[in-house]
């Protein structure tokens, strides 16, 4: 069994989906979608920058899922693939999640970018810049980083954000809180704790403005059952029912991103192929919760080629 993968914030980089385009007129259609969508060049930002302005929150998640789809549209136009017979579930690293039932026909291009924009825009405005925060923190697992967490809230909000995988768990909350956590790493045992260059804290009840607002736009969006079940981030289940991946994509703005168990969950479940388009993260992050996986990373045409020609 396979599952396509979707990476999320972070994976944006200025120049990302040139090359793309200047090979494929598939490409091109989908980023030119996307800008008429939004009504702005995000794909002139995209390939030239400044790299500030494609790194704010608003401009990375819909650039990073044009990126993503565009890659996998190449692959299924000009490679004959077809998504529902070539892979049996999809799953997404947060704003992934939007890409991965993008790809899955549950929400169209147009949609799911005004969706993303929206969502960026609602996390940037959910708290004053500078009160909130998030750090990585190496060589962690989550009871270490729970214990962790608990430990440096004193009042603030101090939660696990990410569980990514079985050496790396991100952390959210009150920026005061997440440095008394760097400060404490040692005593609980984890390697190291590294702030992140965010400008919101996500996926912590701070974000709740922003969950509310995402509530609001989802129950007059249009989304369709999937193709292929979703792994939802904050169950690490499959999901297919529509008003049900509705509810999970506004629980998932204040939730836990529970991509470690989802990785198990799928590998258990028989998936032991894993495709992950338009980034370098996630396959990764699969080998270190499932070692005996098999996980690509598809971002250029050669890897697109070689992709089809093993399916």
């Amino acid at each position: 069994m396979r599952a396509f993968l979707f990476p999320g914030q972070g994976s944006q980089s200025v120049g990302m989906g040139k090359a793309l385009a200047d090979a494929s007129a598939v490409a091109r259609e989908v980023f030119q979608e996307v800008d008429e969508a939004l009504g702005q060049s995000l794909y002139k930002l995209m390939t030239e920058g400044p790299e500030d302005q494609l790194t704010l929150t608003e401009n990375a998640q819909p650039a990073i899922m044009a990126n993503a789809i565009a890659t996998l549209r190449v692959a299924e136009k000009e490679g004959g693939i077809r998504l529902a017979e070539k892979e049996d579930f999809v799953a997404g690293h947060s704003l992934g999640e939007y890409t991965a039932l993008c790809a899955a026909g549950a929400l169209d291009l147009s949609t799911t970018a005004r969706l993303l924009k929206l969502r960026g825009q609602a996390m940037q405005a959910a708290t004053p810049v500078g009160t909130g925060a998030m750090a990585a923190l190496l060589g962690a697992d989550i009871e270490k980083a729970q214990a962790l967490a608990d430990a440096a809230a004193q009042g603030d909000v101090c939660t696990v954000a990410n569980d990514n995988d079985p050496s790396q768990v991100v952390i959210s909350g009150h920026k005061a809180a997440i440095e008394r956590a760097i400060e404490l790493v040692k005593d609980h045992g984890i390697k190291r704790g590294i702030l992140l260059p965010v400008s919101a804290p996500f996926h912590c009840p701070l974000m709740q403005p922003a969950a509310d607002a995402m509530a609001e736009a989802l129950s007059t969006a249009t989304l369709l059952a999937p193709l292929v079940p979703v792994y939802a981030n904050v169950t690490a289940a499959p999901v297919a029912d529509a008003e049900t991946i509705k509810r999970l994509l506004v629980e998932q703005v204040t939730g836990r991103v529970r991509w470690r168990e989802s990785v198990i969950a799928m590998f258990d479940a028989g998936v032991h192929d894993y495709v992950e388009f338009g980034g370098k993260v996630l396959a990764a992050m699969v080998k270190r919760s499932a070692p005996d996986a098999t996980a690509t990373s598809i971002v250029t045409m050669d890897d697109i080629e070689t992709l089809v020609k093993g399916l």
